[in-house]
């Protein structure tokens, strides 16, 4: 957890997950409407999925557009110039880890199921993604000190 000294000197924030299509744009989003875009905030992926439509969903339903989202490729990013990294996924964890420590920069891993693999009907399926929003929801919250 970034300590209260150091969340000053956050100025960029990058969300990683597996393919850019569910967590890391959710968490952007977020992190965006939160910091009030007073921090600079990116996602990307391993790979470039597709944009997935409960997401946006989701997303808005708490007045957050993500639906002109294009998922990125970690590897198209200039990772040296953030300050923080949060990977949400274990992939993308073990894959920047290197990367930070190379850098310099503040890693977090934020454990986030993958809520595309929820089962059931429309609606059941629509409450594993709004229970992954809400989970991001209070880790950037808490991340930010909000």
């Amino acid at each position: 957890m970034v300590k209260s000294d150091d969340i000053k000197r956050i100025k960029s924030v990058l969300f990683v997950c597996n393919q850019n299509a569910v967590r890391s744009p959710m968490a952007k989003g977020l992190a965006d409407r939160y910091s009030k875009r007073r921090i600079f905030c990116e996602s990307a992926g391993l790979v470039a999925g597709q944009l997935d439509g409960f997401s946006v969903a989701v997303m808005k339903e708490e007045k957050i557009d993500i639906s002109e989202h294009q998922p990125k490729v970690l590897s198209s990013i200039p990772v040296e110039k953030f300050d923080a990294i949060i990977a949400l996924t274990p992939e993308s964890r073990d894959k920047v880890s290197k990367l930070a420590e190379l850098h310099d920069i503040h890693l977090e891993y934020w454990q986030t199921p993958d809520p595309a693999e929820g089962e059931g009907n429309r609606d059941q399926v629509l409450d594993s993604y709004r229970l992954v929003r809400d989970h991001l929801e209070c880790r950037i919250a808490d991340f930010l000190k909000i």
